[in-house]
């Protein structure tokens, strides 16, 4: 602001406190003054501006919230190169006029969606209720996203001293010595409690059933000590995927240790993002390590463990050292060994192992 004006606006201040009823009759700036807005002096501009955003422009168009893929700065150039000069915070202010605003990516699209996907759902709905009338356990599992371990940059903010950020390294080349870990869940949906094993091998089938026996050793079976049954709700692909071999076999084993039916539901493809486990506990413990450089397979560890919610979500975590190869092959024989009561609904989603041999 100008000296000048801002002695004039002291000297109008102190007229007014000398005589605070009397009426002001100047002004500093005569009606009608200052600068015209750009589309006053530009008519032109709004309409240059939609004509290059409307090929860029996304969302759903039933909705009043659109964004664009072009920065503000290539825009301003593009218009002063058709003889409309205008700056890049001019065009933000258009284009937040106009009903646009900075968005980032939605995962909404689930693909092409299976003729049964919501009868499954209705499935996985009532047996889920099923198990619980009767104080039966119902678990989701799923593995987490791999993490590097070591001084790497992990996404998110957490609060620091004053220029003292934590250092991480520049380049995300995976430690030779501590690798990538692999958390895999498993969540009981009824006692909003969860078990992470962190692998530190393959996330293979294996892995997998042995998280889920791990579960049941360590709280599972002290939580259900009259259990006549496990259900468990899982994605359709992955190591838990409804049509791993290994997977079955690996369930019909620990079905016969722990003496337990094991009924599975999966979920219809491209609909892994429904798995309770997914927004129940995977992104409270997102949350808790937000910002925190992963270096050691105990903080990893310590860091899931401590992951709690105002629901009264507990976890516990254990590192797990096992070998899990890859490659393994089950053949037509051995699955057929298996003692799998596929359900009349879509038994290839719907499925119990006995914890019996198949004497056929």
């Amino acid at each position: 602001m100008s000296p000048n004006t801002i002695r004039k606006g002291l000297v109008e201040l102190a007229g007014r406190d000398a005589d605070p009823e009397a009426e002001v009759t100047s002004r500093l700036r005569k009606p009608g003054g200052g600068r015209k807005p750009l589309t006053e002096t530009d008519p032109q501009l709004s309409e240059e501006l939609d004509r290059l955003v409307a090929p860029l422009t996304r969302g759903d168009p039933e909705s009043p919230l659109r964004w664009t893929c072009k920065s503000t700065s290539h825009l301003a150039q593009a218009l002063s190169e058709q003889g409309h000069p205008v700056s890049a915070r001019a065009v933000a202010q258009l284009l937040n006029e106009a009903g646009y605003s900075l968005q980032g990516n939605r995962k909404t699209l689930e693909g092409t969606e299976h003729p049964d996907r919501n009868a499954q759902f209705e499935h996985i709905n009532a047996q889920v209720k099923r198990f619980q009338r009767r104080g039966q356990p119902v678990i989701s599992v799923d593995t987490k996203k791999k993490e590097l371990v070591g001084p790497y940059k992990n996404n998110g903010r957490e609060w620091q001293r004053k220029g003292e950020p934590e250092r991480v390294d520049v380049h995300d080349f995976p430690d030779p010595e501590l690798g990538k870990v692999i958390p895999y869940g498993v969540f009981d949906m009824s006692r909003n409690e969860g078990w992470v094993s962190v692998g530190i091998d393959h996330d293979t089938a294996q892995f997998a059933v042995q998280a889920v026996g791990r579960w049941w050793r360590k709280m599972g079976a002290k939580r259900y000590p009259h259990a006549d049954a496990l259900l468990i709700t899982a994605d359709g692909g992955g190591s838990n995927g409804s049509r791993c071999r290994l997977w079955k076999v690996a369930l019909q084993a620990l079905s016969l240790r722990l003496g337990l039916p094991i009924q599975v539901c999966h979920f219809p493809p491209g609909t892994s993002k429904w798995n309770k486990i997914e927004h129940r506990m995977f992104c409270h413990i997102t949350q808790n390590w937000r910002g925190r450089p992963l270096v050691s397979h105990e903080v990893i560890v310590n860091l899931i463990a401590g992951t709690t919610t105002q629901a009264g979500l507990k976890i516990r975590a254990e590192l797990d050292r096992g070998q899990y190869p890859t490659g393994i092959k089950i053949t037509d024989a051995e699955l057929a060994s298996l003692n799998l009561k596929l359900d009349k609904f879509h038994g290839d989603w719907n499925y119990t192992v006995l914890p019996t041999r198949n004497k056929s």
